[in-house]
């Protein structure tokens, strides 16, 4: 199919590497180069998908392309609120997406889907069998997945605690505050059947600290150091960030760092987060409003290096 019209507009880098990649709603952005060579970003439902992909072939340059990714549902799925994909290459060559959708039997909380697909655009395939869901603690969100040295594969999940919170804050503002843990989750080769137990990795900390919760993991090996990249605080809040963990072990313990990788008011940004950061260490997408009215949040691009347990946007 043929790309929209809507693509990055004329780049201005500032000088700590970020500008914004694309001028419309495309919250949650998660990123692969592919085996064409293409970089994809997938992005939250908007712009009338399910699931949207937007592709560059420098990274900085991205364009919207007119695809439904996800064209077809899974059993256990509504055709609600579809968040956070994020797409591995297997070794088969195929690509399999993990993303949230809302579950029938608990509207308004989600589980975590796979589907698997011969093209990183798609279509799509969903399993009739969620990777997680933990409905009784919320639901389960914000997938990503991730290749070890060895090759094992795992994907790493928030609980959506929040979600049966007792209001306030992104639903979790009020004393007694839920739990909203970080997942670890091993997988077979196919990228899609668990194997073993999940293992929690992260917790949010104090109110002060990180607001009503941590979200949208992201994990990365760099120079024998695993990288836990998260949100804090909610999606709505100026105090909304990209932050980052670290360890020695991938089961953790990770210890927080509390420096805030992006902030409201650097570089103009608002609230933003949601990030996915390269597993080479150079470069991010993340989201943040994409003006003070606060109805859409646009995908920004950021260079940025890692150096022993330091993250930094340069």
């Amino acid at each position: 199919m043929l790309p929209t019209a809507i693509s990055s507009p004329i780049i201005h880098k500032r000088a700590n590497g970020v500008h914004m990649g694309l001028n419309t709603d495309f919250p949650d952005p998660s990123f692969l180069k592919a085996a064409d060579g293409k970089w994809y970003a997938f992005g939250t439902n908007g712009n009338g998908k399910r699931i949207q992909v937007a592709s560059s072939s420098d990274f900085n340059t991205w364009t919207l392309l007119d695809i439904e990714a996800l064209p077809t549902l899974s059993t256990w799925e509504t055709d609600k609120d579809h968040y956070a994909p994020d797409v591995i290459q297997r070794d088969d060559g195929k690509y399999v997406m993990y993303y949230s959708g809302e579950a029938k039997s608990k509207i308004g909380h989600h589980c975590v889907g796979t589907a698997v697909a011969e093209s990183p655009t798609g279509p799509y395939v969903p399993s009739n069998t969620p990777l997680s869901c933990r409905l009784d603690q919320g639901g389960s969100i914000d997938p990503s997945g991730f290749v070890d040295s060895d090759g094992t594969r795992y994907v790493v999940f928030k609980v959506d605690g929040n979600s049966v919170g007792n209001g306030g804050n992104c639903n979790n503002g009020v004393e007694p505050l839920v739990s909203t843990p970080i997942m670890l989750q091993k997988l077979q080769p196919d990228g899609v059947t668990p194997l073993g137990d999940t293992v929690q990795i992260l917790d949010r900390g104090t109110a002060d600290a990180d607001g009503p919760l941590v979200e949208a993991p992201n994990l990365l090996l760099h120079q024998g150091t695993y990288f836990l990249f998260y949100s804090t605080h909610c999606y709505t809040d100026p105090a909304y960030d990209v932050r980052w963990a670290t360890a020695s072990n991938i089961a953790g313990p990770y210890e927080k760092t509390n420096v805030k990788l992006t902030k409201t008011g650097e570089d103009g940004l608002m609230s933003p987060g949601g990030a996915t950061v390269c597993g080479c260490g150079d470069r991010m997408l993340f989201h943040g409003w994409c003006d003070s009215a606060k109805t859409k949040r646009c995908m920004y691009v950021a260079n940025m290096s890692l150096i022993g347990k330091t993250a930094a946007i340069i």
